[in-house]
């Protein structure tokens, strides 16, 4: 399976409380942090919950 690297761009403050819990759920905690998932349909549900806070690329 694919990877997708997920890059936190913008601040969780002031958001919606089911946004900062998707955050936390794709394992970024502050602004600038990346990581590794696989490509798979609930990740990126999640990334396009918070599309306006996170960056993506392919790995």
């Amino acid at each position: 399976m694919a990877k997708i690297k997920v890059k936190q761009v913008r601040s969780s403050i002031k958001r919606p409380q089911n946004q900062k819990l998707t955050l936390k759920a794709l394992g970024l905690k502050g602004i600038g942090q990346v990581v590794e998932h696989d490509d798979s349909p609930s990740i990126l549900g999640m990334i396009a919950k918070v599309q306006h806070l996170v960056e993506t690329e392919k790995a």
